[in-house]
């Protein structure tokens, strides 16, 4: 990890000696004449064998060193736009490419972007499509490394970049800026250990930090959750010597006009370590479940963003957090629990516990009368044998809410699949001895759980489950989500408010 410095760059290139490298990339097109002009610019010479390897279909990178330091190194990089590329390139490349500089002496980077016109199919709009490399480098950059005892000294890498238009790359990199305080505050909570980050303590960053940019947030303890009967939530809750907490974050929207702003309100699963309770989970990577409060730290890293960019829209963000712990007080298979909404549950899994806290914060959610509600959590291992560790799951009956989110997670590549919510899976979650059942049995298990949600939201608001079990979790699916917890649906998020 460095400190990154980041901004655009001037015409004229001042090369300091024994520390520039420079990046350049380039579009398959013409790519021979392309090549030759840079050769002539950077008054570089190329062997035969470099420019046929360069030159040929699999060829990639090119490598050069110049003497005296303007800049000390070039690379050359061929961009195919094939039918693998994806608005993901450029951001998975560089993220991949940023952690190589680490242990070199480079201090300055110079990045040239390539011209937009031969890529804008796949972008909503040039400066998005700057965005996405901005994203890149700081997402390569990212590393959670505080319980280490050997500190390394972080050097300062200065990141410029070259583009077409410098109005809207540093549009971008403003904008990029902001997104990514978000994106890097969910993912260091993620990455917490739930030893350092139980319920009571998670409240305590997120009040902080959102107090630090105006925001309001109202944290209830165990005493004021048992007063506003969120039985889900104490029922979870009770098994851990840690007791639970409800967060509220509000933001208002900074109006750009007279229009009226929409209220919206996220609800995040927040459930600091699972163990299963009862019901225990296996322990083969049950480390995961300090994670498992994903849904609740990408709903204070979306608001930490949009009140930094000063978004035009009023956010309401509920958090119940809880520890799903194993003791003589946990709940236990066979429990009837009243919620705040005044229906029952019969605990049939105590491991089916996220959509038993969420119960309680969908039902406070509807009360307040938003405009619409999206909720996120790791909700099921389900949606993950369904869907696969990189798309998230997206459940709704409201067909513009599915259009408007599917579209900007193919933008943004936080990408989301939308599974059926016919009211025929209602009989999955069908009690006998209560209103609803907390698990639905063996099959479709993504979806009963997005249909026992379903029952504490107000019919009248459109509503989105998201169920991020898959993609929130370190994979190997690309550069950038490889060694840590992704904080996925903070990039999502903000690119959907910041259009509304």
């Amino acid at each position: 990890m460095v400190k990154l410095v980041i901004a655009s760059g001037t015409k004229k290139i001042l090369y300091k000696p024994f520390s520039s490298s420079l990046r350049y990339l380039i579009n398959e097109k013409k790519i021979d004449v392309s090549l030759e002009n840079l050769v002539k610019v950077f008054n570089v010479s190329l062997t035969e064998m470099q420019r046929k390897t360069f030159l040929s279909k699999n060829g990639s990178d090119i490598k050069l060193h110049k003497h005296d330091g303007k800049p000390d190194e070039i690379i050359i990089s061929k961009v195919k736009i094939d039918e693998s590329f994806s608005p993901d390139y450029f951001r998975n490349y560089l993220a991949g490419f940023i952690p190589t500089l680490e242990n070199e002496a480079v201090k300055n980077l110079h990045i040239f972007i390539p011209k937009y016109d031969p890529f804008k199919n796949y972008f909503s709009s040039e400066e998005y499509y700057y965005q996405t490399f901005i994203e890149g480098v700081y997402l390569g950059n990212y590393s959670f490394e505080k319980y280490k005892s050997e500190k390394k000294e972080h050097k300062i890498l200065n990141v410029n970049f070259y583009a077409e238009n410098s109005k809207k790359l540093n549009i971008a990199i403003s904008k990029t800026k902001l997104v990514v305080a978000g994106l890097n505050f969910a993912r260091d909570l993620q990455n917490e250990p739930a030893e350092k980050l139980n319920p009571s303590e998670f409240a305590k960053r997120i009040s902080a930090e959102l107090k630090k940019v105006g925001v309001s947030v109202k944290v209830f303890n165990e005493i004021d959750i048992r007063q506003k009967n969120m039985g889900g939530l104490l029922a979870v809750g009770k098994g851990s010597a840690t007791p639970p907490r409800f967060i509220v974050i509000e933001y208002s929207g900074i109006s750009k006009s007279k229009k009226i702003k929409k209220k919206i309100a996220l609800v995040g699963k927040g459930i600091t370590f699972d163990s299963g309770g009862i019901s225990i989970k296996p322990a083969a990577d049950m480390w995961e479940m300090k994670a498992d409060m994903s849904g609740g730290a990408v709903v204070a890293g979306t608001i930490l963003a949009a009140a930094k960019a000063k978004l035009s829209v009023n956010i309401i963000g509920i958090i119940p957090a809880a520890e799903n712990m194993v003791s003589g007080n946990s709940m236990r298979p066979g429990d009837i629990v009243i919620t705040s909404s005044g229906k029952s549950i019969e605990v049939d899994n105590t491991d089916a516990e996220g959509r038993m806290i969420l119960a309680d914060g969908l039902s406070y959610a509807s009360k307040l009368k938003p405009d619409f509600i999206i909720d996120l959590a790791t909700l099921t291992g389900a949606c993950v044998v369904a869907l696969g560790e990189f798309v998230a799951g997206l459940f709704t009956k409201d067909d513009k809410l599915a259009k408007d989110l599917y579209r900007t997670g193919l933008e943004t590549h936080e990408r989301l699949w939308r599974l059926p919510m016919w009211d025929d899976y209602n009989v999955l979650n069908k009690s006998e001895v209560a209103d609803v059942k907390n698990i639905g049995g063996k099959w479709g298990g993504a979806i009963s759980a997005a249909k026992f949600l379903e029952n504490f939201v107000d019919k009248k608001i459109p509503w989105a489950h998201i169920d991020i079990a898959g993609p929130a979790i370190a994979n190997n699916y690309n550069n950038y989500t490889k060694k840590y917890m992704t904080g996925f649906g903070v990039r999502l998020l903000f690119e959907y408010l910041y259009k509304i």
